[in-house]
């Protein structure tokens, strides 16, 4: 990992430093880039949250090999673990690998490792034409999300996901206002809670919205017939002072759990957090900016290597907690 760490960090300059701890700190305010928007303090506070969340050591119990597989939106997942859905090489990364390669080795990658890889959207066009024919090569195993457009862009970019072979479709509500679209002619908006449960209603396939941030909206999902949802604030890269998502999960979770599949992002670096979220109610967690670095110093071989230490990590932590299956996580092996 230190030299896909290495490798990346090259490809990357001037967009990701790659820090030892990618916590927000030295890319404050650098969007477009890997940064989060203004002084960063949204997307610091989704990887400080977590790490405030101590977890109890529980060693006398019989869990030797916990079971890390789970079913969600109709995938069969080796852990609970995707890839979130980040593109734009080119503005974002550095541009040190085109658009097509990058979202091609990761989501083969999460295939080959037995989980599923989300695609991004926005502008210029090649963005969502690499995913949709990325999405096709892994014969629809993948989520593709779409950005909050007027109708005509909105359902024709939902139409070409579903024809990609996708059965899992997400809008990303959180990118509405997103600048590094603004700055491109082609802002997106907000939507109604009757214009959400419409679009839903008009796309045969399961639907997932992300940049759920509080509870009256998730119940607006739940109403309006989302399979899933995302507790997400985009990384803290359209709104800052967001609180991290670690700090609203739970209430969240409690909810609207069992009604939905409840997903999340935000500061995840380690199976260590990908327990944590577990123990807060997720049903599964997103994880971007380190798939990114990954795919970038590896291809799909170096992301197959990063997807496996997740995997590592996570299975020494429930051992070391008790936790026998990722599906019935004990929220009392957090102290609180």
């Amino acid at each position: 990992m230190k030299e896909i760490q290495t490798q990346a960090r090259t490809l990357m300059k001037g967009f990701c430093r790659v820090c030892p701890v990618c916590d927000g700190r030295a890319c404050a305010g650098e969007v477009p880039g890997m940064g989060g928007l203004g002084t960063a303090s949204a997307f610091q506070d989704n990887v400080r949250a977590l790490g405030e969340l101590q977890l109890n050591m529980r060693c006398l119990h019989d869990v030797i090999e916990p079971r890390l597989g789970v079913s969600i939106l109709g995938f069969d997942l080796s852990m609970p673990v995707l890839a979130a859905p980040i593109g734009g090489v080119s503005f974002n990364m550095g541009g040190g690998m085109p658009e097509e390669e990058y979202i091609a080795a990761k989501l083969s990658a999460c295939v080959a490792a037995g989980t599923v890889g989300c695609t991004g959207d926005g502008v210029p066009d090649f963005i969502h034409e690499s995913a949709f024919a990325a999405i096709k090569a892994v014969e629809g195993r993948a989520i593709p999300f779409i950005k909050p457009w007027e109708d005509k862009e909105l359902f024709t970019k939902l139409d070409k996901a579903l024809s990609a072979g996708a059965s899992v479709v997400g809008m990303d509500v959180d990118a509405a206002g997103l600048i590094t679209l603004r700055k491109m002619g082609r802002p997106v908006t907000p939507k109604p809670a009757a214009r959400l449960a419409e679009v839903i209603r008009q796309t045969p396939a399961r639907f997932v919205v992300k940049g759920v941030m509080t509870v009256d909206e998730a119940k607006i999902c739940v109403d309006a017939g989302a399979a899933g949802i995302v507790v997400s604030n985009h990384g803290g890269r359209v709104l800052d002072g967001t609180p991290g998502t670690a700090r609203v999960l739970r209430e969240i979770a409690a909810a609207v759990r069992g009604q939905l599949c409840v997903l999340v992002d935000g500061g995840v670096r380690s199976g260590l957090d990908v327990l944590r979220m577990l123990a807060l109610g997720a049903d599964a967690v997103l994880i971007g900016r380190p798939f990114s670095v990954a795919v970038l110093g590896g291809g799909k071989d170096g992301t197959v290597q990063y997807l496996e230490q997740l995997r590592q990590e996570l299975t020494q932590c429930m051992v070391l907690t008790g936790t026998a299956a990722v599906d019935k996580v004990d929220p009392e092996i957090l102290r609180l």
